[in-house]
């Protein structure tokens, strides 16, 4: 019913820059917070960054002054601009969003949706 696509990943060297969009299509009445989740090598999956139906950021400390989270809320589309990579930020990286599809009879329920994931590799 709801598909979160991801796009933007890839290989950069160290002190580059990317950037990760996220994509919403399905049954949905309406998208509550967003986020980015990554894991990195060998590790657990962490949050990078989230953002509320409002355009309030969290980040992550690692990240902060790098990373710039931002929403089109009618597109409803989410992106990751990624300034001054580093090797610690190689990791597959996640959509997340929290969504109320569409089900009248349900009272529009709400699920946590995830991305299949991208790959994200800082090396020179």
């Amino acid at each position: 019913q709801v598909q979160l696509v991801e796009s933007g990943g890839g290989l950069v060297q160290p002190g580059g820059s990317l950037r990760l969009s996220c994509t919403a299509s399905g049954s949905i009445f309406k998208i509550n917070t967003m986020g980015w989740y990554r894991q990195p090598p060998g590790k657990e999956r962490e949050l990078v960054a989230t953002i509320s139906s409002e355009g309030t950021t969290n980040y992550a400390d690692s990240v902060k002054g790098r990373f710039t989270i931002s929403r089109d809320n009618p597109k409803k589309t989410m992106s990751l601009q990624m300034n001054s990579l580093r090797p610690e930020d190689t990791a597959v990286y996640y959509c997340n969003a929290n969504i109320l599809i569409i089900d009248m009879r349900r009272g529009h329920p709400a699920g946590d949706y995830w991305g299949q994931g991208t790959q994200i590799s800082v090396s020179s």
